[in-house]
């Protein structure tokens, strides 16, 4: 792969999830959160199983540690994400892409509790810096959480939590499954536990009609940063690893405020910036080995 490709993989992974913040916003003018959600995944399953489906590899999950890769993949890298419908009904898109930036974070402490990793002092401190960024973002007010938007944020934060979790619990589970098929058959299972809850709350009742706008913005969700992402995802997983990969948490931000801020209206202030810089520096200081061999990689062959 050249590194141009590798650099327009990672660009276009990065515009395709940063796109998909106001995206949501946008549909939530019109349709329930978990119902939105639910559909998003609804579409995106359907393409990549119709994706797997077509390709010689095998598709099916067939023993326990691909069923419980699948459950749980579904049930927290997925249907998580209706947290995420729910918090972005009162916050800016560009903020929840910004709270993003902690899955990594997130990631590495349930590695530690569920995988047997450690973490080094200096990590440590990356991941208090980075919680610590995160509470400037959210800057919540201890006497009533339900005060302005602290609860939609708190709402994104759970959905890190839960997303981060369930990248944990697959990677625990190491399903012989392929990564394309497991996601499709996860979306697939998150889908129906998004609909169980949309259909428990009564959102159905809200629906009348889908519009073109409500419309435009689930195929995009489904097609384009769900199913085209994945596999871009996975492509990108395949050939450069997790660290590098992970890098494309703190562009999606940029992308979404862009939009945001340019089409959207919406403002972002000084606090949430430098909130977001620290989670960076937190990034930093926890995977500060894995940049450095990533640096004397790319200088090695050329690539600075």
């Amino acid at each position: 792969m050249s590194h141009w490709r590798d650099i327009s993989l990672f660009v276009a992974l990065a515009v395709l999830w940063g796109l998909s913040f106001p995206a949501i916003t946008v549909g939530l003018e019109s349709l329930p959160p978990l119902l939105f959600a639910a559909f998003r995944y609804d579409v995106g399953a359907v393409v990549l199983l119709a994706y797997t489906v077509l390709r010689p590899e095998d598709w099916m999950p067939r023993g326990r540690d691909d069923i419980v890769a699948v459950v749980g993949g579904g049930l927290f890298f997925v249907a998580g994400n209706g947290f995420l419908f729910l918090g972005q009904q009162t916050v800016p898109s560009s903020v929840a892409a910004v709270i993003q930036a902690l899955v990594p974070i997130a990631t590495a402490l349930w590695a530690v509790g569920l995988l047997d990793e450690h973490l080094s002092l200096s990590s440590v401190l990356g991941v208090a810096i980075g919680f610590a960024g995160i509470a400037l973002v959210i800057r919540p007010d201890p006497g009533n959480l339900l005060a302005g938007n602290t609860l939609g944020r708190l709402l994104v934060v759970l959905q890190v939590v839960s997303v981060s979790l369930g990248g944990v619990l697959i990677q625990r589970a190491n399903p012989d499954l392929g990564r394309v098929p497991m996601t499709a058959w996860a979306m697939l299972v998150g889908a129906v536990v998004l609909h169980l809850g949309s259909l428990g709350i009564g959102e159905a009742q809200f629906v009348s009609t889908i519009g073109p706008v409500a419309l435009g913005a689930i195929v995009y969700l489904g097609v384009f940063s769900t199913a085209i992402a994945f596999l871009i995802y996975f492509t990108i997983l395949a050939t450069h690893g997790a660290f590098e990969t992970a890098l494309v948490t703190y562009l999606v931000p940029i992308i979404a405020t862009l939009v945001g801020v340019f089409v959207l209206g919406e403002t972002l202030d000084v606090l949430t910036l430098f909130g977001f810089s620290l989670v960076a520096v937190g990034f930093v200081l926890l995977k500060r080995r894995a940049l450095r061999e990533t640096v004397n990689s790319l200088s090695a062959t050329g690539g600075l």
